[in-house]
């Protein structure tokens, strides 16, 4: 709200070249928003991906809950007015792969009951796959929309 009245301002005062820049940064606030969104639905996302490769099995619960993240991922990631997107399918890959730590933390707590840490879950199951399997899912989200 305080950036809105600056801008304001700085169109009042006829002071445009403030105005651009403060509209540069109120953008990319509303970006990394948006990242930090994509980024919480893709622990999701990964975390139901990582238990079901791990236990080799696929509950409805976790099904839900993978198509939702995708769903979610790509409703937060498409632009409303321009039809485009914040994140593009590399900057979509790069999310997954900042959070998979995240995830997988997450999943050692609940796959298999909490038996094997993190470290011992990662061992059973393949980061490369898992993250292609994520990418699939969103682009597939996208196609759907």
């Amino acid at each position: 709200m305080e950036e809105l009245e600056q801008l304001r301002t700085y169109i009042e005062a006829s002071r445009y070249d403030d105005a651009l820049m403060l509209i540069g940064e109120m953008e990319e606030m509303a970006k990394d928003d948006k990242l930090n969104k994509i980024g919480s639905f893709a622990i999701v996302l990964l975390l139901h991906c990582i238990k079901q490769q791990a236990e080799h099995r696929l509950t409805r619960s976790w099904e839900v809950s993978i198509r939702n993240a995708a769903r979610e991922i790509e409703r937060s990631n498409k632009r409303r007015s321009s039809g485009g997107y914040y994140a593009s399918e590399a900057d979509i890959r790069e999310i997954l792969e900042s959070v998979y730590p995240s995830a997988l933390d997450r999943a050692s707590l609940e796959a298999f009951e909490g038996r094997y840490d993190s470290k011992e879950l990662a061992a059973m199951i393949s980061r490369e796959e898992i993250i292609a399997q994520a990418l699939t899912l969103i682009l597939q989200e996208r196609q759907a929309n």
